[in-house]
């Protein structure tokens, strides 16, 4: 079945084939091809990181693409991704398998994002603790209902909870699910959306909603709880400084991935994503930096 992943994936490769095809054929000097792959968390700023490098350094050109961690992580291990983008560690097994096909990865720190909890505007919540949350996303939980919480959303006709999550094939869901649920399962009938943009739209429009994503897809239709770690503790909105010093209990550092230590293009490609200057574009982009910067 021809769905929408499906269309993005083949518009993605359309794209990349476009581009090499031009890095073959067209006239003027000879420009290198990088290819940058995975994390839908990071894919906005990885696309702002390659549109600003091409200003600084015209005879590269980055390609990215989407589809998720695993996605990202997948073409590293096969070798055919130059840097792979990830909202989540690679796994040892994964390190195995890549290490048998000949691929050595290497993990790059180039920011940090903190996990927001997204409610329907009309939503009473403004605090939530990580045992409600476990309580709405595990399997078997025991929170089905917003009434179950103490609170009736106006506009949820029969206040079951309409619980957001993303697909398993996402760095994000994999987070999520180690930080919120203690690695259990999720909870059947969670709607699986495919980017974080999908599951803030949804609950934008779905009062009876509630669904996590990277703060940088935050938006004023959508509301934002803070977060504490149990009942009676610290209750901290996610922010980029909150992400950073780690008061927010749901933040997680960014990765990127490459096969060893990058050099040539490639290399100078992460040294500027770790400069002032790439650090600069992630925290406009509403992430926070890996290290301190000076912005101006």
């Amino acid at each position: 079945m021809f769905t929408r992943k499906t269309a993005s994936a083949l518009l993605s490769s359309l794209i990349a084939a476009a581009l090499a095809a031009c890095l073959a054929a067209c006239g003027g000097e000879q420009r290198t091809l990088i290819q940058n792959k995975g994390s839908d968390t990071l894919v906005n700023v990885a696309q702002a990181w390659a549109e600003a490098y091409q200003t600084v350094h015209p005879g590269v050109v980055v390609a990215v693409s989407g589809g998720g961690s695993g996605t990202g992580i997948a073409a590293v291990i096969n070798g055919t991704v130059d840097i792979a983008n990830s909202s989540r560690e690679i796994e040892p097994d994964e390190i195995a398998l890549a290490e048998k096909n000949g691929q050595h990865p290497v993990q790059h720190v180039v920011g940090y994002d903190a996990l927001a909890i997204f409610l329907h505007a009309d939503n009473p919540i403004d605090e939530m603790t990580i045992a409600q949350l476990k309580d709405i996303y595990v399997d078997g939980g025991s929170v089905t209902q917003w009434t179950d919480l103490g609170v009736e959303v106006p506009g949820c006709k029969d206040q079951e909870i309409v619980v957001v999550s993303r697909q398993n094939n996402s760095g994000t869901y994999a987070y999520f699910r180690e930080a919120v649920l203690g690695a259990a399962d999720y909870r059947l009938g969670t709607r699986d959306m495919h980017g974080s943009k999908d599951v803030v739209d949804l609950v934008e429009k779905t009062p009876c909603a509630i669904g996590y994503s990277g703060l940088a897809y935050a938006t004023d239709h959508v509301k934002m709880p803070c977060v504490a770690t149990a009942t009676g503790a610290d209750c901290v909105k996610p922010t980029v400084t909150t992400a950073v010093d780690g008061s927010y209990p749901i933040a997680r550092p960014l990765f990127m991935y490459t096969n060893g230590e990058p050099t040539g293009e490639i290399g100078a490609y992460m040294d500027w994503i770790k400069s002032d200057e790439g650090q600069c574009i992630i925290l406009e982009k509403g992430y926070a930096p890996y290290t301190d910067v000076s912005c101006g």
